[in-house]
């Protein structure tokens, strides 16, 4: 189980990694773009979204940071672009962590599963704190 910091970036998430790679003398991960994703034929994925980060992750000081670009469309406030990610193996788990956040907050991704996790679901919680709750890493 863990809780790891998720940063979000207007377009320049590839740069940004690139850079924190450097700054902090590790690798950059893998990097997913949501072109990469499996097709929806209920939503198509508009052209300028499909280089766009989706995922990457890299250890800075035996902590796991995650990143992503937004979605087109998506609100983005620089300086309020981080969320916290929970991550644990536990079902059970992760379904009473995302009830009690969601008690006052506004769930923005209800818990569903999804190609990369059994359970995830993303909530801000009354303090205005944004988590994405998910099985697996």
């Amino acid at each position: 189980m863990s809780v790891d910091a998720y940063l979000n970036f207007n377009g320049n998430c590839r740069e940004a990694v690139k850079f924190y790679a450097e700054v902090f003398g590790t690798e950059a991960t893998n990097f997913m773009t949501f072109g990469e994703t499996p097709p929806n034929p209920e939503f198509k994925l508009p052209e300028e979204a499909k280089n766009l980060v989706m995922h990457a992750r890299m250890n800075i000081g035996g902590s796991n940071i995650m990143f992503s670009d937004v979605f087109p469309g998506m609100p983005f406030i620089e300086g309020n672009n981080i969320s916290l990610a929970f991550v644990t193996d536990n079902l059970d788990e992760i379904e009473s962590i995302f009830h009690n956040l969601k008690e006052g907050g506004t769930v923005r991704m209800e818990l569903q599963e999804t190609f990369w996790s059994k359970l995830y679901g993303q909530v801000t919680d009354k303090f205005g704190i944004n988590w994405q709750v998910n099985v697996g890493s």
